[in-house]
């Protein structure tokens, strides 16, 4: 039973009870429809709706909603609620959101526990609220209110919700409050659906637009939600709920619902192995080492996450670099009110930075963020070995280097697994774990519990160049890089791909981060490139012209006086002049076939990726690509997205292309078998 009910005086107390947070499927909305049929109940003068556990109610059932939806249907339920005879009364026991927030609404008193989050963040989802949100909170709080919270998907905490009106009181035990409330309390109350409707908000209504706008550019759902939203200053409520009631229903039907729905799903699915069931090493203690910009990163993370630190660089010029470093993130954090000043003062009483390895001896876990060269790596991990326990597990933060030679440097590589964090460490979600050949089930489950505390998204991957986002984000750029030379500009790509949904494109990216990076990658892949692979010199001549983006004021674009970027005719002439010395002749490509030839890249490559098993699942890629690399969220991530343009599509289009350049080109072998046998993309593994 998802509803529980039980008799306390006068009231009826009802229970939502499907762990662990309440979502609200099917059953339980048929749980509410029944107590609804048994009212009115004589000597029952008040319905009590809280929920069992540490949450009200979550939402609705998200698993639902890739099938029709399911009798009762929750607005209906909630509108019954609402013009019950028996007045409800709301105690919000934990967390309130989406249909949670919606039952919430339809009680004629709202009573919640301190630090309670409540919100309507349906937009996430790519759907509207569907129950009633977008009709009722506008009504309660006025339009203005309601678009700071619904098209922004935001949740506030009790104490807020009550300054706005959102609820009506704050109690530890809110049920007790609600059993002892007067009875004119509950009776005089109004009914959201009675209140008049709110005045009509045009300077919130294109603020809020020009917001979702700039935020979540694409997306359709929080455009209607503002449409829903500005329509009730005008409409009818009873015409509001069907409207909303049908966009609802329209959006969730469509792929950027399905899409959002994927990432959600598999966001939550990011976990350990099944079968890891070795014991992490303790976590208290963190040994970092590297102070530059990445490792300053790593430390703060760690500190965030309430460990303590210990940042070994490799001379006392180093060390102080490196607390400078921290500092700078500790100060940008208090400036952004991230922190106050008691935390910062916390996270610098739990760091210690030393040229000293030996400072770091009671550390169960060190993580390298030294220089990208092997040599450096391997002296690191020499000297962890050295000074560290022999159950301390060594990890490595290396994007590129072949994890299992530095695996070789110590005794034991068993203890040695690979920790790829993003930049800025502190901020970005997603964390490659990288199993070494030896790499034990210890160290594996040290970076997987290592994830959690830290908040992050952990990806399982295995041993190459690049791992599975840096291996892709190569290729992504290769293929720039040839239709840049072939055929276009470094803006005509960059704007291609941010009209698919990319934040930036992917000149303007390098630009931010440094196009002497690549550079060094590109120098150490000469011994093992194939000659027989087409090889696209213009970053090298940017990089000897001292063009190395933003830091130096010009990359593939200009950037007067430290400000916005500008568009370089010196670049696009280099890409004629290579284009001439290569003997090719260019053509013009439009921003389809820029999209086309850039994601068949990628595509073919992460079906390569899959196929090798350096990723377990397709899934494991769309996470990467959206937590790491900026692929819109609402396109699914790369591998979803593959399946909605369909394998065979796909498949066409690399054929094409492979007449161009067979060795680029080939598709790769899981993609053809996916569309021989007519399964799709993520169900190859």
């Amino acid at each position: 039973m998802t509803v529980q009910t039980r008799r306390d005086g006068a009231a009826l107390i009802v229970e939502l009870d499907n762990p662990p947070v309440n979502a609200i499927g099917q059953p339980m909305r048929a749980g509410l429809n029944d107590v609804l049929d048994s009212l009115p109940i004589e000597g029952v003068t008040r319905v009590i709706l809280t929920g069992r556990g540490r949450a009200f109610a979550a939402g609705g059932d998200a698993r639902e909603f890739d099938g029709p939806a399911l009798e009762p249907h929750l607005n209906e339920v909630i509108n019954r609620i609402e013009t019950c005879d028996t007045p409800w009364i709301a105690a919000i026991n934990g967390i309130a959101l989406g249909g949670g927030l919606e039952l919430a609404l339809a009680c004629r008193y709202r009573i919640a526990t301190p630090n309670t989050q409540l919100g309507l963040p349906e937009i996430g989802l790519g759907i509207v609220p569907g129950s009633g949100g977008t009709q009722r909170l506008p009504r309660l709080l006025g339009q203005a209110r309601a678009l700071e919270l619904i098209p922004t998907a935001k949740a506030i905490p009790s104490e807020e919700a009550e300054k706005i009106g959102l609820i009506d009181g704050i109690a530890d035990d809110p049920v007790m409050v609600a059993l002892h409330l007067d009875e004119g309390s509950v009776t005089l109350a109004p009914r959201i659906c009675d209140l008049p409707a709110p005045e009509a908000a045009p300077e919130a209504v294109m603020a809020a637009r020009a917001l979702a706008e700039k935020k979540l550019p694409h997306q359709i759902a929080p455009q209607r939600a503002i449409d829903l939203i500005e329509a009730t200053a005008s409409r009818s409520f009873a015409d509001g709920l069907a409207e909303e009631r049908e966009t609802f229903l329209t959006l969730r039907k469509g792929d950027q619902a399905r899409a959002l729905r994927h990432v959600f799903f598999a966001e939550r699915a990011a976990k350990a192995p099944d079968g890891l069931t070795a014991d992490p090493v303790p976590l208290d203690r963190v040994a970092v080492v590297g102070g530059g910009t990445m490792g300053a990163s790593i430390a703060y993370a760690l500190l965030n996450a309430g460990l303590t630190v210990t940042l070994l660089e490799s001379d006392a010029a180093g060390a102080t670099r490196a607390r400078d470093n921290v500092e700078k993130i500790i100060g940008a954090s208090l400036k952004r009110g991230l922190i106050d000043t008691d935390r910062a003062e916390d996270h610098r009483a739990r760091i210690t930075f030393s040229p000293d390895y030996a400072q770091a001896a009671g550390a169960g876990l060190a993580i390298e963020a030294a220089f990208e060269s092997m040599e450096v790596k391997q002296q690191v991990f020499a000297k962890l070995q050295a000074a560290l326990g022999p159950e301390a597990i060594l990890a490595s933060n290396t994007s590129y280097l072949d994890l299992d030679a530095i695996a070789q440097t110590v005794d034991d590589p068993s203890r040695v697994v690979g920790l790829h964090f993003f930049a800025p460490a502190h901020i970005m979600k997603l964390l490659e774990i990288v199993q070494c050949e030896a790499t034990s089930d210890a160290a594996l489950a040290t970076g997987f519990t290592l994830a959690k505390r830290l908040r992050k998204i952990p990806v399982l991957a295995g041993v190459c160049d690049g791992f599975i986002g840096n291996r892709i984000l190569a290729r992504y750029r290769e293929a720039a890089d040839t239709v840049f030379m072939d055929g276009s500009t470094p803006w005509e790509v960059d704007e291609a791909m941010v009209d698919f949904g990319y934040a930036m494109g992917p000149y303007e990216a390098q630009d931010l981060s440094g196009l002497d990076i690549a550079h060094a990658n590109r120098r150490r892949q000469d011994a093992t490139r194939d000659p027989n692979r087409r090889y696209i010199p213009i970053a090298d001549r940017m990089v000897e012209l001292g063009k190395l983006g933003r830091k130096t004021g010009a990359g593939w674009y200009r950037y007067p006086g430290g400000g916005g970027k500008v568009e370089d005719p010196i670049v696009a002439d280099l890409a004629l002049e290579e284009a001439h010395f290569a003997g090719r002749t260019r053509t013009e490509y439009d921003a389809d076939e820029i999209r086309t030839r850039l994601l068949a890249a990628m595509i073919n490559e992460a079906c390569d990726i899959l196929a090798e098993g350096i990723a377990r699942s397709a899934r494991d890629i769309d996470l990467v690509t959206v937590f790491g690399y900026g692929f819109p969220r609402w396109r699914g991530g790369l591998m979803h997205y593959a399946d909605t343009w369909g394998a065979e599509k796909v498949l066409a289009e690399l054929r094409r292309l492979e007449a161009e350049d067979p060795l680029v080109w080939k598709p790769s072998a899981l993609l053809v078998e996916a569309v021989e046998t007519g399964a799709t993309l993520a169900e190859m593994r």
